[in-house]
């Protein structure tokens, strides 16, 4: 049945998705090299559909609509909040960066941008598989566009090939998995499954096999998607191919849709299986923050260091998940998935920092990307060497940046399960987050104690200096007062279970 309630539920994709085709449609009519309407418009759209999101989550209201298939609830519209914002923010850092590039000469990087966002937007909402299969596809299906945008540059083909033969294969593995699950509770809606499973329908049925097996193969592909070990390959090469502003599309906001579907299908769907897919998040984090960090050394390229870094950084996130329920209790459910929560937002918002100076550094005919064209930064600008370093700092977990207390809430949620087992996960974690600050640091020293290797003046507009300027000081202002959105993320997480 669809009534008034499932119109509200949905209120923020519908004006997403209108102002998406609108928008498209303007922009026929648009002729400056740089899309000045078509941008202005997608930065209010961005505006309004966060605004709207903020306004939801703060009401602290739990809808359900469209006959149980889609959820509003604090935790997702705060995410949703977080990823217009986010998206926001890179279209301020990309747009003159594209436009140097001719990736401008059509608004499809603002109109991909919006379907990509309204992507993440009904995978966070969806509470039916159908639902969040549909906005993995959409998130999908518009970033594999955006990375081939450049279609005269090589190296941004293949790495669109790469990614979109890759994802299809990760596509398949979600929906194998979706759909052995089917066949073993009868029901695509989360909550009837969650049902099923704890009240042993499943295994009565003679179906725990395939149940079993349907959660490896959802956990693989959700793993593809996160772009943790083993299923990372497509990482470094998409962040390395894709062009630099594509590339923070695809590594900021759709990191926190990802966690919304881990919660959502994990903890809020089989949440009775937390023993076997706990195990499997266990194995991924601890491959992902040793290779991760371990690749990430190696690295002479800015751009793939950032990709390996990223795949340390989601097993860091992934450790809070895999400690929400020890031996069947549940009470540090929702401290920990709290704590990865406010892990993955904290992430996002370091990256949007490290890749707007990227993206500042780099003009028309040079791709500012290897680790020595950010030599002696200090000396051409202190505002962006203090933005990028404060961000790495951020990164390793240096206090009293944001990345610190980000760290230490997953550790914290780690030692409160109290067994072996956690505290020598959390023991793994803080001696590769002293690996991982070697390739920070690296940085920090090649951009203050190295000679300038670039002399060209850098050029940014006012927007962009501001808009980066406030994201350094957040990372910074976070750090020392982290209260407020650890308090957010907990009072968003809470609701889930209550």
């Amino acid at each position: 049945m669809i009534d008034n309630l499932s119109w509200v539920t949905a209120y923020p994709e519908i004006l997403l998705l209108m102002m998406a085709c609108v928008i498209a449609l303007l922009d026929l009519g648009v002729k400056t090299p740089l899309r000045g309407a078509t941008y202005v418009l997608t930065l209010l759209t961005l505006a309004v559909v966060a605004l709207l999101q903020g306004y939801y989550a703060s009401a602290g209201e739990t809808i359900m609509g469209w006959g149980g298939m889609v959820v509003s609830d604090p935790m997702g519209n705060w995410l949703k909040c977080f990823a217009a914002l986010a998206m926001m923010v890179t279209l301020v850092y990309g747009r003159a960066y594209a436009g140097a590039r001719d990736m401008l000469r059509g608004g499809e990087l603002f109109t991909l941008s919006l379907f990509a966002l309204l992507g993440m937007f009904v995978m966070i909402s969806g509470h039916n598989f159908l639902v969040i299969y549909l906005g993995l596809e959409l998130l999908t299906l518009s970033s594999y566009a955006l990375v081939a945008l450049r279609r005269d540059d090589l190296q941004a083909t293949e790495a669109a090939m790469k990614y979109f033969v890759l994802g299809a294969l990760a596509s398949g593995f979600l929906l194998y998995g979706m759909s052995m699950i089917y066949g073993a509770t009868g029901s695509l809606d989360l909550a009837e499954v969650m049902k099923a499973i704890a009240g042993g329908e499943a295994t009565l049925k003679g179906s725990a096999q395939v149940l079993t097996l349907g959660l490896v193969f959802l956990v693989a592909g959700l793993a593809f998607k996160l772009g943790v070990v083993p299923f990372h390959m497509w990482v470094p090469d998409v962040y390395h191919g894709a062009p630099t502003a594509v590339t923070l599309i695809i590594g900021g906001a759709p990191k926190l849709a990802a966690f919304a579907i881990l919660v959502r299908l994990l903890a809020e769907g089989m949440l009775p299986l937390a023993f076997d897919w706990q195990q499997m998040l266990a194995v991924l984090a601890v491959m992902s923050l040793l290779i991760g960090n371990l690749a990430a050394i190696a690295q002479t390229n800015l751009k793939r260091m950032l990709a390996f870094s990223t795949i340390a950084q989601m097993g860091f996130m992934l450790l809070g998940l895999l400690a929400g329920v020890v031996q069947g209790d549940m009470s540090n459910m929702a401290n920990a998935y709290s704590s990865s929560m406010f892990y993955v937002v904290t992430y996002v918002l370091t990256t949007l920092g490290a890749f707007g100076v990227i993206m500042l550094l780099s003009r028309n005919g040079f791709e500012s990307e290897n680790i020595s064209d950010l030599a002696g930064l200090n000396q051409r600008s202190p505002l962006y060497a203090g933005v990028m370093a404060v961000c790495m700092f951020s990164l390793a977990g240096v206090p009293p940046l944001v990345g610190f207390y980000a760290k230490l809430s997953v550790l914290q949620a780690l030692l409160a399960s109290s067994g072996a087992f956690y505290i020598g996960l959390a023991v793994f974690a803080v001696l590769m987050s002293l690996v991982g600050a070697f390739y920070y640091l690296r940085l920090v020293k090649v951009m203050y104690f190295d000679q300038p290797t670039q002399t060209a003046e850098i050029v940014a507009g006012a927007d962009v200096r501001s808009v980066l300027t406030l994201n350094g000081a957040l990372v910074l202002v976070l750090g020392i007062v982290p209260g407020g959105l650890m308090a957010l993320c907990a009072q968003a997480v809470a609701s889930l279970f209550v």
